[in-house]
């Protein structure tokens, strides 16, 4: 059936607004003088955005701190030599010696600003420099204005939760600076406060209930202690599990058995919203019956910090971040790098990860679709330079041996239904980097009878034989063939139910030679429920606006292109096969709920399961082992593989749209599949810092 995008699709395309032509140099052919002012990539200028009104004035003398990041050197040779795998180390002050920009360039810069009264602190990588002043000082140095804008909320869609409406600052034309400077400055982020990023966390539908008692697998039996009331927390009870859930169903229980439980090491949380006070240590100790000291975990606030706990700003998300990566590694220390929701403090917050060089996994769970930043890059009020400071600080953390996590996203292969509100393929920035892991999602067995009271008359019975994919097309087909007279039609329920772990192909990144030659990255299969059928150019892209709907597709091949293909590899992240949150915050949302909950997901609880389970891996290789990637393909490719892949062809294999294909190594629904840690641990010891 044809189904056309809803009135909340096309309002939320209609945020990107008029199309305003990018600021372009003055160089003509000519290079310009040194004091030339020509422009350099700056970040949001909401003021082009559709449905923003002006909110008033700036106050010159308001406090300011915007973000310089600097080209790195000898790139060429740092991207290559991180791809290939690296097996030593560097300290930050090595890395700033032979890949930071010069000393002479950071102090004409600092030179520059401090001639406007603005103050500068340089992380010693060499790459951000971070500048205080007040809003007066930077519209003078950077040839801008900045003034007040009320943005419009923009609603949310499959249990995602809709982004409130905001009152921003943002400046409203683009950076210059001379362009002796300009030349080596990749980009010019913080002269905006309009907060764009979301987290990757869902919950289990709460209008869906069991009807019958659920049956799980003993892989995917909650345990936890018996102060916890599954019945009482959901109506799903396969959905109650906790860290060592996680442990014993990807193989970490023979580590622990050793003693490896992640001491002497650290983890590091990236995070856009507060962590509440005390609430790791309570559900460790309380529900997990872990010892925990108090000093366990540290606070640092990013150029500011992201203000006070709130639910509705995410605190969630960072409790759980925590909660999962010190579940899993209970011997490890955890430092919370928390920042606004603001381009300059997400990538800052990594920076003060890899300027530290304490973490020896980070991990974040915060992202926006590629497809979004691609058309917020066309309108004119993103930097083009945002993606490339990302892979600055990300090449950083690998040269320094730090693992790095980022969760793939909620949304299965169309990450823009998240934000953009459109079903063309799309993969998630910042996971979408080559020098991170991307973190993908599965589900885990499961079996029960499934109702959606209120919405369908009929319930469905619900079977998931193996671990998969995670897609929710499993749940909206099962609801759909149970009410076949019901006026809430197939490609409805898909929409309402469109969710997976996220996974495809990147619009910006290259692919990393370690992806070369993988089976299962250049050709791939799909069951495609969505065709598109009517397009519309807009903001330099070609968006699907209407498309027939197929209950029931059959797999499919299909040429991959020659990009950056993610997720890497996967874990349960199914709200319906998912995991206990402790948010004390929850107690005082607008809807209040209870401090613990059951029925999270996504692949938000991946990325920091991951990260724990490096400081495991680290505590029994004896060393920091650096981004996974170069390992992971390697390994899956020889005799003594820690993976299984997921790669059977079918639509009970899929994210809602990429499902695997039978006897290659990668899908793009999962990556290279899911890990026994045990066995990558023996593998790193044996194999891969051997050779």
């Amino acid at each position: 059936m044809t189904r056309r995008f809803s009135i909340r699709t096309v309002a939320a395309l209609s945020l990107l607004g008029a199309v305003a032509l990018p600021l372009a140099s003055e160089a003509t052919g000519a290079t310009p003088g040194p004091n030339t002012m020509v422009a350099v990539p700056g970040d949001v200028n909401v003021a082009t955005m559709a449905g923003v009104t002006p909110a008033g004035t700036t106050a010159p003398t308001d406090a300011e701190t915007v973000s310089f990041i600097l080209q790195e050197q000898n790139q060429y040779q740092l991207r290559s030599s991180v791809s290939q795998g690296l097996k030593s180390f560097l300290s930050v002050n090595q890395f700033a010696a032979q890949y930071g920009q010069s000393a002479d360039n950071i102090a004409q810069l600092q030179t520059y600003l401090s001639g406007f009264g603005i103050t500068t602190t340089v992380y010693p990588g060499n790459v951000d420099v971070v500048a205080s002043g007040n809003i007066g000082e930077f519209n003078r140095a950077l040839g801008v204005s900045q003034q007040l804008f009320h943005v419009p909320a923009r609603p949310g869609s499959a249990g995602i939760l809709a982004t409130p409406a905001q009152t921003v600052r943002s400046a409203t034309s683009g950076v210059r600076l001379p362009y002796r400077i300009a030349k080596y400055v990749t980009a010019v982020l913080g002269l905006s406060t309009y907060a764009p990023f979301v987290d990757h966390v869902r919950h289990a539908p709460r209008s869906a209930t069991a009807t019958s008692a659920a049956t799980v697998t003993s892989a995917a039996t909650p345990q936890h202690s018996n102060s916890i009331d599954c019945v009482a927390l959901t109506d799903f009870p396969q959905d109650c599990n906790t860290p060592a859930n996680f442990a014993q169903h990807y193989s970490m229980n023979a580590l622990y058995q050793q003693n490896k439980v992640g001491q002497g090491r650290t983890i590091g949380i990236v995070t856009l919203a507060a962590l509440d006070p005390g609430a790791p240590e309570y559900f460790w100790q309380h529900y997990l019956h872990l010892y925990s000291n108090h000093d366990r975990v540290t606070v640092k606030n990013i150029d500011g910090g992201p203000g006070a706990p709130d639910d509705a700003s995410g605190t969630g998300e960072t409790d759980l971040d925590v909660e999962q990566s010190g579940g899993v590694a209970p011997g490890a220390n955890v430092v919370v790098y928390q920042a606004p929701n603001t381009d300059n403090g997400f990538v800052d917050a990594f920076f003060a990860a890899a300027s530290e060089n304490v973490a020896d996994s980070v991990s974040a769970s915060w992202g926006s679709s590629e497809t979004i930043l691609q058309a917020s890059i066309n309108a004119g009020y993103e930097s083009p330079g945002y993606a490339a400071a990302f892979d600055e600080v990300f090449l950083e953390l690998a040269a320094q041996g730090q693992s790095t996590f980022v969760a793939s996203g909620d949304a299965g292969a169309y990450d823009a239904s998240a934000d953009l509100g459109s079903t063309n393929l799309s993969i998630d920035n910042p996971s979408d980097s080559p020098y991170v892991t991307a973190a993908g999602g599965t589900t885990l067995p499961w079996s029960s009878t499934v109702a959606i009271p209120g919405l369908l008359d009929n319930s469905a019975n619900i079977n998931v034989t193996s671990e998969r994919a995670w897609g929710w097309d499993y749940l909206s087909s099962a609801l759909s063939s149970a009410n076949p007279l019901s006026p809430v039609d197939p490609a409805t329920l898909f929409e309402l139910f469109l969710a997976g772990g996220g996974g495809g192909y990147s619009a910006f990144e290259p692919q990393p030679s370690y992806q070369s030659g993988v089976s299962g990255i250049s050709t791939y299969t799909s069951v495609q429920y969505l065709t598109p059928k009517t397009f519309v150019s807009a903001y330099g892209l070609y968006f699907p606006t209407d498309w027939n709907f197929n209950p029931a597709p059959t797999p499919s091949s299909h040429r991959a292109p020659s990009t950056r293909a993610t997720p890497d590899l996967s874990a349960n992240a199914d709200p319906l096969t998912g995991y206990l949150v402790y948010e004390p915050s929850a107690l005082t949302a607008a809807v209040p709920l209870p401090a613990l909950q059951g029925g999270y997901g996504g692949t938000s609880f991946v990325a920091p399961q991951f990260a724990g389970a490096t400081a495991v891996l680290a505590s029994a290789v004896g060393h920091r082992v650096g981004l996974w990637n170069p390992a992971l393909y390697s390994l899956a490719r020889g005799p003594h593989s820690p993976l299984t892949p997921l790669s059977s062809a079918s639509t009970s294999n899929d994210n809602d749209f990429y499902t695997g294909t039978a006897g290659t190594l990668f899908n793009p629904a999962t990556g290279l599949g899911i890990l026994n840690f045990s066995q990558l641990a023996t593998d790193y010891t044996r194999y891969w810092f051997t050779n």
